[in-house]
């Protein structure tokens, strides 16, 4: 698959390595595609990486993405995409942005024509592409309107590592906001665990 991701910092690069040995065909978008940098895939201009992508990662910064990506140029260019948001948006320290909403519905109500889904964003980054590095199994979430989008992304999760039985499909984009309001969860544990490396994972009951 063709994954554009938008963004050039440790996110975006840990994701790519990680998509990268999963045999994806990778391509970072950046406004600045000519800065010297050392990526593991091609750096190209945010419009023309877009172009032709199966999948399009904002792996921008999460509190500026919803201006960056409405910006009349990138809207137009993500229309008809599969738009992947894993972003947290908050504000120090630690403040959610959209109290009362969440990132990936505020992106979809800006980008009518672009199918955005929210997965990869309750979790420490390096497990996104390595989830055996945790002890045990543990749980990641999907959430978007188009369940065809959901379906491709799942598939992506299954590449990373994520084997469907460990997928929980929240339903429309309005369950993104559960995945980004667990996000003050994640900022309360970090100090407990001394860690950002971890994960949940939900066990259902038997009855």
């Amino acid at each position: 698959m063709r994954i554009t991701i938008l963004g050039t910092g440790t996110v975006a690069t840990t994701l790519a390595g990680g998509l990268i040995a999963a045999g994806h065909d990778v391509v970072f978008g950046s406004r600045t595609p000519d800065e010297p940098r050392e990526l593991p895939a091609p750096v190209r201009d945010r419009i023309a990486a877009i172009d032709g992508a199966d999948l399009v990662v904002s792996a921008l910064a999460a509190s500026a993405s919803l201006e960056t990506l409405s910006e009349p140029a990138l809207a137009e260019a993500l229309a008809g995409h599969v738009l992947l948001d894993l972003g947290n948006a908050y504000r120090p320290p630690f403040e959610l942005v959209y109290p009362n909403s969440s990132l990936g519905e505020k992106l979809q109500a800006a980008l009518p024509r672009t199918r955005v889904v929210k997965a990869l964003n309750t979790l420490g980054l390096a497990a996104t592409v390595n989830p055996e590095a945790l002890p045990a199994p543990t749980t990641q979430f999907l959430s978007g309107d188009d369940a065809a989008a959901k379906a491709l992304v799942s598939g992506l999760l299954v590449d990373l590592g994520w084997p469907v039985e460990q997928q929980i499909d929240l339903g429309g984009i309005i369950g993104a906001r559960g995945q980004e309001h667990y996000f003050l969860l994640f900022v309360a544990l970090m100090p407990v665990l001394a860690t950002p490396y971890m994960n949940i994972a939900v066990v259902r009951s038997a009855g």
